[in-house]
């Protein structure tokens, strides 16, 4: 189907155009129709296949820009994603011509500055559900002529500390408001929580290949205490344009850094510890490519969307397929090549045929050889490929 086919308003065709996007995805072309007609729904998709603009551009749709009042809120995991959706906001409405005012509503920078801001009545806020959550407990944020909610991540807003946030915001809007939750995972606990608030919520899965044909699959055995030498060679020998370095830890996220440093390789943290305007740096240097290495943390990194990511590094292996399957999803994106590889130890090369045999995929073992990256034989890895 085509944009035009889901009756979508031309100045947003127009807008999406001038970011070089022509056709809807699958997520889009299922959920448009369904939230257009103002369904409570849940979008269930993998990473990296458009659920941003599936919930924006239909909100986008039923905003009355003439009432000035908040009419949508769009509530996001991380400051990274929020500022990631609000900026996408911004966009659509610049391109489109349409005087949509939207705010970012996020911990770490003046609350009053925002409340101030919140007199202007933006049309939408985008942010994290601590703040949102916050402002309307003030007064200062009025709910209600809210006509959608959409909670981004739902498979982590409803299954830590966030839900009572969460809970307080759609109580404060009206009882005839939209919900929508967007998900890359299905989990049975948030979906359950999902049909507690809408009762009629419409499952919308769309993109079941889930694994990107673009991407390939690599893996490199060494010692645990050698991965930061050997990923300093990888970086070396692959030249990568733009890579995300995944971890699971803060502490090795500032370890890593610091030993591409000291060999001259531009990296930057992304890891949950740092106060928000070095994250905020760190992205920006990422996103102008100034900085071609970003080392994140799983919680740092999730649902953000960066263009042009060239390669993944598995720096600690996931131990859940799916989490894989998130990680790599950064890379080979707008039908783009990517280039992911895992670094393991003996003992977590098991997870080589539990990635294959879940994900379908075919992952290659590679090894360094005077400073080249070369693909070993299949016998001998000890591992079926």
């Amino acid at each position: 189907m085509t944009f035009t086919e889901l009756q979508l308003a031309p100045e947003l065709i127009a807008a999406l155009e001038k970011q070089q996007i022509t056709h809807p995805t699958p997520i889009q072309s299922a959920a448009l129709p369904v939230l257009l007609a103002g369904r409570d729904a849940y979008l269930h998709a993998e990473t990296g296949t458009g659920k941003t603009l599936a919930y924006l551009l239909p909100a986008f749709c039923r905003l009355d820009t003439a009432q000035a009042a908040t009419q949508t809120v769009i509530v996001a995991p991380t400051h990274e994603l929020a500022i990631q959706i609000h900026r996408q906001c911004c966009d659509l409405a610049q391109n489109a011509g349409w005087p949509v005012r939207s705010l970012l509503l996020i911990g770490g920078t003046s609350t009053e500055r925002q409340i101030d801001k919140l007199k202007k009545k933006p049309h939408v806020v985008v942010g994290s559900p601590g703040r949102i959550a916050e402002l309307l407990d003030k007064g200062k944020l009025k709910a209600q002529f809210v006509r959608s909610i959409v909670i981004d991540e739902a498979d982590r807003l409803l299954n830590e500390e966030s839900q009572l946030g969460i809970r307080a915001i759609i109580q404060a809007a009206p009882r005839t408001r939209q919900l929508v939750f967007a998900s890359a995972t299905l989990e049975r606990q948030s979906m359950a929580l999902a049909k507690e608030w809408a009762p009629e919520l419409v499952l919308i899965e769309a993109g079941a290949a889930a694994v990107n044909e673009n991407i390939e699959h690599l893996y490199l055995i060494c010692e645990e205490r050698d991965k930061p030498d050997e990923l300093r060679k990888l970086l070396h020998a692959l030249a990568p344009e733009r890579a995300i370095v995944f971890v699971h830890r803060n502490d090795v996220v500032e370890r890593i850094s610091l030993k591409l440093a000291h060999h001259k390789i531009p990296a930057a943290d992304l890891n949950s510890a740092l106060y928000k305007e070095d994250r905020k740096q760190a992205m920006q240097g990422f996103r102008t490519g100034k900085i071609r290495v970003l080392i994140a943390s799983d919680i740092a990194a999730r649902g953000l969307d960066i263009k042009g990511v060239t390669h993944v590094f598995n720096f600690d292996v996931p131990t859940l397929s799916q989490a894989y399957l998130h990680r790599v999803g950064r890379t080979g994106r707008a039908g783009a090549k990517g280039v992911a590889v895992t670094l393991m130890t003996e003992a977590e090369a098991r997870l080589v045929r539990r990635y294959q045999e879940e994900l379908g995929i075919d992952l290659q073992r590679v090894r360094m050889r005077e400073g080249r990256m070369v693909h070993a034989h299949a016998r001998e890895t000890g591992i079926r490929t």
